[in-house]
């Protein structure tokens, strides 16, 4: 069954850990989801690794010779930590643990479900996809620290055009064939694949911005990447 109130939320790690955990981000993230909630609306959120995943990958590397299922499970156990410091700050509205099956999403009168890294092979855009799929949610919102996805990488190419709106086949064409872990791409393209057979929302914006998260959940003009 389709939920026009289900939003779930991919946030990025490195918006809860840019370099030390940001407090006052989770508090302000925590306050401006429970104004949605008074509006009637709930929330599966999924945590990702962000910058703190990729620096224990690259550092376990400097160790021993690794497999990428060694290196997906070491950054699962990151996103699993991030979402459980998410879920703690929630309080009485969170739901009692961490989800770690989003193909499971349980069934709770809690307004928000925390989850996070799933199994090896998939990141945490795509348990959020999943996480929709069992939720019969049809908006799913990717939190990271760009305001909008580019054509190409903006750091390295000046002549990058962001994208406002998008299909998902012309979208699918600016990211890699596959996923591994550490990728940096605006979005999972397995999880791509998947958001375009489900004919899922997807926005891309920057989770900096509350302000404008807020904008987008109440209908108004916002700033950010539409993909559908």
């Amino acid at each position: 069954m389709e939920d026009n109130k289900h939003i779930i939320i991919s946030l990025g790690g490195s918006l809860i850990v840019p370099n030390e955990i940001d407090t006052k981000f989770v508090q302000s993230f925590v306050g401006m989801v429970k104004t949605i909630i008074a509006k009637g609306f709930k929330f599966a959120i999924i945590t990702g690794g962000g910058k703190v995943s990729r620096k224990y990958t690259d550092a376990i590397k400097e160790i021993v010779e690794t497999t990428n299922t060694e290196l997906d499970w070491l950054g699962i156990s990151l996103t699993r930590a991030n979402s459980e410091f998410v879920r703690i700050a929630f309080g009485e509205y969170a739901y009692e643990s961490v989800v770690r099956n989003p193909d499971d999403m349980p069934d709770t009168i809690k307004p928000v479900i925390m989850s996070a890294g799933w199994k090896p092979g998939n990141s945490s855009d795509l348990a959020a996809i999943h996480a929709a799929r069992s939720l019969g949610a049809l908006k799913v919102i990717n939190l990271s620290n760009i305001d909008y996805a580019y054509d190409k990488d903006p750091n390295k190419y000046p002549d990058a055009v962001k994208i406002e709106k998008s299909n998902w086949a012309d979208f699918r064409k600016i990211l890699p064939e596959e996923w591994n872990p550490g990728l940096n791409a605006p979005f999972d393209p397995v999880a791509a694949r998947e958001a375009e057979e489900l004919g899922l929302e997807v926005v891309i914006m920057n989770g900096k911005n509350l302000a404008n998260i807020e904008k987008y959940l109440n209908g108004e003009a916002f700033e950010g990447t539409v993909i559908k």
